[in-house]
């Protein structure tokens, strides 16, 4: 059965001479994993130049029942970029960003308000020319809400610590493992967490500190999405904007 859908492009794998495997987070029907054929006829239908990552593309498909890896008919862009996939700074933020989605992102159903905010998003970034360096810091804080994961920051007190496992404030430092940030740390979590795409500039940090919290925002989802690994585009987005 053929079906029509927007979707933002997570990862792709050559998988011989003429073909891609591309995984896919569509508006219609979640994440799916398709097998592109890319012939080297400029009038193809479809080209590899479509699938890089966070590419917005419109694609149809063939959905077939009990299948695991759908074939696609005709696919082209939606939004075609002007300054992310040129941009050096930028490229590594969509980089990193694509592989944490894949990592994070498994959801195989429709799920319109998170395509929306990840369209949404990647459309900003793109149409940024400035202030843009702690982007991937609000994009994942957000993101946290749409996946079940927006940390408790209620009842807080000066003080306290904050316990990754238990998503929480605590008076007390947490006693069965060291998955927690110190007072000091926690106090500017509130903050952090205000930030949004429009203030985010107005939020002062070095490399050093970015990194910190970039760090913190990793361990935090691998504490709490299944078999969630070190992202190996990590390091290079932590080397970025002094």
């Amino acid at each position: 059965m053929l079906q029509k859908t927007l979707g933002i492009v997570l990862r792709t794998l050559k998988y011989n001479d003429t073909s891609l495997i591309v995984d896919i987070y569509t508006e219609v029907f979640g994440r799916a994993s398709f097998l592109v054929s890319v012939p080297r006829s400029r009038k193809a239908a479809v080209k590899s130049v479509l699938f890089q990552p966070l590419a917005l593309v419109e694609l149809e498909a063939d959905l077939r029942p009990n299948s695991t890896i759908y074939k696609i008919k005709e696919a082209k862009s939606f939004y075609p970029f002007s300054s992310l996939p040129y941009d050096p700074y930028k490229s590594a933020i969509a980089l990193f960003l694509s592989e944490f989605l894949y990592r994070a992102v498994r959801e195989e159903a429709e799920n319109r308000p998170l395509f929306a905010y990840l369209q949404h998003s990647i459309i900003w970034l793109d149409e940024c020319r400035a202030g843009y360096a702690n982007f991937h810091l609000v994009f994942l804080m957000r993101l946290s809400r749409f996946l079940g994961l927006y940390p408790n920051l209620e009842d807080y007190c000066q003080g306290d610590y904050f316990d990754l496992r238990g998503a929480c404030f605590t008076a007390l430092r947490p006693q069965l493992h060291s998955d927690y940030i110190g007072p000091e740390e926690a106090s500017r979590l509130t903050l952090l967490m205000r930030m949004n795409y429009e203030t985010m500039h107005l939020f002062a940090m070095n490399r050093a500190e970015r990194t910190r919290c970039l760090t913190i925002m990793n361990e935090y989802y691998r504490l709490h999405l299944p078999d969630f690994p070190i992202l190996k585009s990590l390091e290079i987005l932590k080397e970025l904007f002094d």
